[in-house]
């Protein structure tokens, strides 16, 4: 066991070769855009008129700044709640998205930033890699526990690169409106993440059930994640649209989302449970689907009142969904789900993409006014109208379902190799397959070793 799980030779070879191709690459391809370059902010014409505070820093980078923290920290501790795998949880997220995140900025800028053979960088496109750091972080949450991190590092590798693709084909080729990420990063995510974990099926993974479950310290950090995205959320679903009052309203729908979804959660784990108890993994996750559930419609004029029907029903769906779906998902159709993406990002993404289908289709110029240009310029000039808009983001969501689906398959099957010192079935969940942990039975041995010495019985007898 410990010899196909040794990770001395396996990580330190994909990290390094991944890592020196990421540095070629960007070395050929990659330059500031005119916002970061010194030679572009100050030269360029339009520029010396203007004050540096009209710089896009300045208007985007507290967003970036409050997505970051989601990435790292939010969805890293919201994986915590497993009593044996707090190492794996954050250490492995880490590690995903600081590969995410690089090899994002080039494969969204081979669709997205090329000009002139050069993909331009700036904190735009800081936020938009963070943004697919997420749907892979996403997926990993799905096969938490059940793979090694060189199988993870591989899995962004694939993932990152479809994720690019399909945001391309939604938002450029497809005209489709998605601010928050509901198709293009949840759905896309949870269901890569699904089919990646069902491809992965493990017929004896009951040899691990006793490690996977949480303790009381483990759901208390889950909820550290859980509090940092919630608070962060209204930045994520609005850090990129356009300035002024798409992004106010953005945030503002998000904001009035997660408040009605929260409520939500709250009354229907007491519904649904044991006593009428609360169940603190309907809390961590599902007070956070109505952040997923209006990322579509975040920028449409959804209402304050629409924003609160689509957080309450996110939330009743995504509790219901972790007490009577996850068991049958994994009984009938063998899809094991570690952290239950299916509840908090797969249906909600989904409802998400409904909801934007149903906001385009009764879009007016009466509702809009002038700020039409924003939120669908093709409406705004006459291109299409509303009914073809609302019938791209169908298409845009059947699209997304296709390429997640298909390519989870795929690179399921790659990762299936026998090649990646992936755990065994009897460890899984388990920090001490991968990491020094501190407290071992070993550990503690040669303390009580190096304590009871004859020289320092003699001294505590003396």
């Amino acid at each position: 066991m410990a010899e196909n799980t040794n990770l001395r030779i396996r990580l330190p070879i994909v990290c390094i070769v991944l890592e020196v191709i990421l540095i070629i690459l960007f070395g050929t391809l990659v330059e500031y855009d005119d916002h970061t370059s010194a030679h572009g902010w100050h030269d360029n014409k339009t520029k010396p008129k203007d004050p540096d505070y009209e710089n896009e820093f300045y208007f985007r980078y507290p967003s970036f700044q409050d997505v970051h923290v989601m990435i790292f920290i939010g969805f890293g501790f919201l994986m915590t709640f497993l009593q044996r795998y707090g190492f794996s949880s954050v250490g492995f997220n880490f590690l995903i998205a600081a590969f995410a995140l690089q090899w994002a900025t080039l494969m969204q800028g081979f669709f997205h930033g090329m000009h002139h053979g050069k993909i331009h960088v700036g904190v735009e496109s800081m936020i938009n890699a963070d943004f697919c750091t997420g749907s892979v972080l996403i997926s990993f949450g799905a096969v938490l526990g059940k793979t090694s991190p060189v199988q993870l590092l591989v899995m962004a590798v694939f993932e990152v690169t479809l994720f690019a693709v399909n945001e391309f084909i939604l938002l450029s080729l497809f005209g489709a409106r998605d601010a928050g990420g509901s198709m293009t990063i949840h759905t896309f995510g949870a269901y890569f993440g699904l089919t990646v974990t069902r491809v992965l099926y493990r017929q004896n993974l009951e040899k691990s059930k006793s490690k996977n479950c949480s303790v009381y310290h483990s759901d208390l950090f889950a909820m550290i994640g859980t509090i940092y995205l919630w608070m962060f959320w209204p930045s994520f679903n609005s850090a990129v649209t356009a300035h002024g009052d798409d992004q106010h309203r953005t945030a503002l729908n998000t904001y009035y989302s997660l408040a009605a979804c929260t409520l939500a959660t709250y009354a229907f784990s007491a519904l649904v449970s044991h006593e009428g108890k609360l169940d603190m993994v309907h809390i961590q996750n599902a007070a956070l689907a109505g952040g997923v559930a209006v990322g579509t419609a975040g920028e449409m004029m959804l209402t304050p009142f629409g924003s609160m029907i689509v957080g309450f029903l996110a939330g009743t769906i995504s509790v219901l969904g972790y007490k009577y779906l996850s068991p049958v998902l994994e009984s009938k159709l063998k899809i094991q789900d570690t952290c239950g993406v299916h509840n908090l990002h797969g249906m909600p993404g989904v409802l998400g993409a409904v909801v934007g289908i149903v906001t385009a289709a009764v879009a007016s110029t009466e509702a809009y006014g002038n700020g039409m240009e924003d939120v669908f310029p093709s409406i705004a000039d006459k291109s299409s109208n509303a009914y073809s808009q609302a019938g791209m983001q169908a298409v845009s969501l059947g699209v997304t379902l296709g390429m997640a689906l298909l390519g989870g398959l795929i690179v399921g099957f790659i990762l299936k190799l026998p090649i990646y010192g992936a755990p065994p079935d009897t460890q899984c969940f388990e920090d001490s397959i991968y990491w020094e942990v501190p407290g071992e039975e070993e550990h503690c041995n040669e303390l009580t070793h190096v304590t009871t010495a004859p020289e320092e019985v003699e001294k505590l007898n003396g």
